[in-house]
């Protein structure tokens, strides 16, 4: 890692110092990252709404244009705002990531350092992922779900069309991001408990079953209210605890095989410092 972790014990003000200087990083980081989405937030808006034309193309309804709607003076500009949120975090977290590694890993040993480590990868690396999920698949499944509950009028009925404003679409895509973002944490958190020894690969076996209701409570509270996105987040949350389970076995795998290491070495050193009889 970077030459300025140093492995040696710091009073408390220079705790806070490299705490400040980290965090000044962070927020740098952040902000420059948010000019610059800020600057192109149109152009990301419009990125967003890909998955809304492709449910129109699902639906069957190519013959009309997808249009969004803003009803208020300001909201397409705090909705510029939050995009630009949204993709400065996205952009700056391994900055950020890298500056809380680089905080907390003087006080970690050698072997810790390089437990944590690849977690420090995997974390992002499986958030993207459940925001790809959404993007690719879930939001235009729920969207193509709302859209066939358009009318399209006639003798009897009048005519129906779903017009979604720019903030209520935004906040939809990115609540579902980030409900498949955290749920995707799952094999992360629990491996990390497992090491530990917060949890173990049997404890998380038994509790499987109130495990699955957690799943669909969650989904319900994170997901918009319709089947497709609660049973959507519902069923991966679920595959992704059967995952933890086996993660957590390899842990204990891990943990098992090491301390038979330890315990064959000591028993080697002991052999080795034992002094042979005397010879007459």
């Amino acid at each position: 890692m970077s030459g300025d972790i140093e492995d040696r014990p710091q009073p408390l003000i220079e705790h806070l110092i490299e705490l400040r200087r980290r965090l000044m990083w962070a927020i740098g980081a952040f902000f420059a990252a948010f000019l610059v989405c800020f600057y192109f937030a149109k152009g990301l808006f419009n990125l967003l709404v890909l998955p809304f034309k492709w449910a129109v193309s699902w639906a069957g309804l190519n013959h009309r244009n997808v249009e969004l709607i803003y009803t208020a003076p300001q909201e397409f500009f705090f909705t510029q705002i939050k995009v630009a949120m949204f993709g400065a975090l996205v952009i700056a977290f391994p900055v950020i990531a890298a500056q809380i590694y680089k905080f907390v890993a003087p006080g970690l040993y050698k072997n810790e350092r390089a437990a944590f480590l690849p977690f420090l990868v995997a974390s992002p690396l499986l958030f993207l992922l459940g925001g790809a999920l959404v993007y690719f698949f879930f939001t235009p499944m729920v969207m193509w779900f709302f859209l066939a509950m358009e009318q399209g009028g006639g003798e009897g009925q009048v005519a129906i069309q779903l017009l979604p404003k720019v903030s209520e679409y935004l906040s939809l895509i990115m609540s579902l991001v980030f409900a498949f973002g955290l749920v995707f944490q799952l094999p992360v958190i629990t491996t990390l408990l497992a090491r530990v020894g917060f949890v173990s690969s049997q404890g998380l076996a038994e509790k499987r079953k109130y495990a699955i209701v957690i799943a669909f409570v969650v989904a319900a509270v994170l997901t918009p209210p319709d089947p497709i996105s609660q049973i959507g987040l519902a069923l991966p949350a679920i595959l992704l605890y059967e995952i933890s389970i086996y993660t957590a076995r390899l842990v204990e795998r891990q943990r098992a095989a090491d301390a038979l290491k330890s315990e064959a070495a000591e028993s080697q050193e002991g052999s080795s410092g034992e002094v042979g009889p005397a010879k007459g």
